[in-house]
């Protein structure tokens, strides 16, 4: 592993749990939203990460072929989606503009499949992923204060 490979490992991290946090607020912010641009209402979107492949854009001249691994490439995004698998959620509310006119469900409004709690909690783990990414960035840049600190001596 070369110098920095933590810090850019960690870092991809950072991008990642960054963008699963904006993610899961707009989920929130659009709980009650029964009506969207592409027509019903929202549905919850959500993350797709995976480990990255490719190697980073730098490369350390000092690590020798035989140190190179495929351990702390770090993270990427591959998508956004939107879970069309968890049903939406009926609320009897007939005064409702949006209300469900005909049928065996008449005065029913189809509410997003967003759980406030479900929400909450991917939230913890996005924002304790995205602490721990920072504390190794810290770690990363006092250890390599400490190794400038010996050098000196």
């Amino acid at each position: 592993m070369g110098l920095f490979s933590s810090i850019n490992t960690a870092a991809s991290g950072l991008t990642a749990q960054r963008l699963r946090l904006d993610v899961i607020s707009n989920n929130i912010a659009n709980a009650n939203t029964t009506r969207t641009a592409e027509g019903g209402p929202y549905r919850r979107s959500r993350v797709i990460l995976a480990p990255r492949a490719e190697k980073p854009d730098w490369k350390s001249a000092f690590l020798p072929k035989a140190l190179e691994s495929d351990v702390g490439k770090g993270v990427r995004v591959i998508k956004i989606e939107k879970d069309m698998k968890e049903e939406l959620r009926p609320v009897y509310d007939p005064t409702h503009q949006d209300a469900i006119k005909s049928g065996p469900q008449a005065g029913y409004v189809m509410y997003p499949n967003v759980s406030i709690v479900n929400e909450m909690t991917d939230m913890i783990d996005a924002s304790r992923a995205y602490e721990a990414n920072v504390s190794v960035i810290n770690g990363a840049r006092s250890m390599f204060m400490r190794a400038l600190e010996i050098g000196r001596a």
